[in-house]
């Protein structure tokens, strides 16, 4: 039986916000030592090493394109959103610096319907609406709990939203392999520009931890696009909440982090929005 496009682009997705998530784990591990330019510019390099075997069985594939336009607005608005995530992952608490992140699939309908024309359903909109409800009871604004860095990420999630639909819209014409690969090149190229004023030397027992951080990213990138390629973003888009769950065991398990009732209300509540969207669409 052939799997239905949505259950996959929710699987794919769900795989890359793990591998994702273990990559934030690296960068709060190694921020207090290194900056948040250098962490950019190395988890970019070494993501785009991590790649390299893709040259063997793509070859200049991979440097084309058929929407050069297309894949640069996703390059430097995925870079943008890689600054503001990796600033909250060095100020917020792990599963705090992942929440932010969550809004990110609130944005992608309407981005994806005013770009695409891509049409938002009345479970998308129900689920849109459910999930929106669940990162407030996350990240509790206007409590003293609340701290101002998370609007950083939100504005990272606004750019990542323009990345991923970004995706969609060159689904038909790309491969994953040369949109991931032409994203590490271009983000590596240009978050070189900044360490021409802020270079510095990791410490040298960080490097493994650097390497794994680069590897992380990439294989979470791949699986990531091609799940926005194989479903719309507006309707798989609530299974980026699972990186709450890979984020709140993390901070638990290694920085002592609890989880508050709010957090795990929040939780079940964006659960309940992805099935409401995986639902909505298999009818549809």
């Amino acid at each position: 039986m052939p799997t239905h496009p949505l259950l996959l682009g929710a699987l794919l997705l769900t795989g890359g916000e793990a591998m994702l998530t273990l990559m934030a784990a690296v960068i709060k591990h190694v921020s207090p030592e290194v900056s948040t330019a250098m962490v950019v510019f190395l988890r970019n390099l070494f993501g785009l090493l991590a790649l390299v075997p893709l040259l063997a069985t793509h070859r200049g594939s991979l440097f084309t394109s058929t929407r050069p336009g297309t894949m640069a607005i996703r390059a430097l608005a995925g870079l943008a959103a890689m600054y503001g995530f990796f600033y909250v992952i060095a100020h917020l608490p792990l599963a705090e610096a992942t929440l932010v992140k969550l809004t990110t699939p609130f944005f992608m309908p309407l981005i994806g319907w005013f770009w695409l024309k891509e049409r938002i359903g009345r479970h998308n909109a129900t689920a849109i609406v459910v999930g929106f409800i669940g990162v407030l009871f996350i990240l509790r604004p206007g409590t003293d709990t609340f701290d101002p860095d998370a609007l950083v990420g939100i504005a990272a999630a606004l750019l990542a939203s323009v990345a991923m639909v970004a995706i969609r819209g060159m689904s038909e014409d790309e491969p994953p392999a040369r949109i991931v690969f032409q994203f590490g090149l271009v983000s590596t190229l240009v978050s070189a520009v900044p360490l021409l004023w802020a270079w510095q030397m990791p410490p040298a027992h960080l490097w493994g931890w650097l390497l794994a951080m680069g590897a992380f990213g990439s294989i979470g990138q791949l699986l990531i696009t091609r799940a926005f390629q194989v479903a719309p973003p507006g309707r798989i888009g609530p299974f980026n909440y699972t990186s709450v769950v890979f984020a709140a065991l993390l901070g638990w398990a290694v920085w002592g982090e609890s989880l508050l009732v709010t957090t795990v209300v929040g939780s079940l509540l964006i659960f309940v929005a992805g099935v409401i969207n995986l639902r909505g669409g298999a009818r549809h």
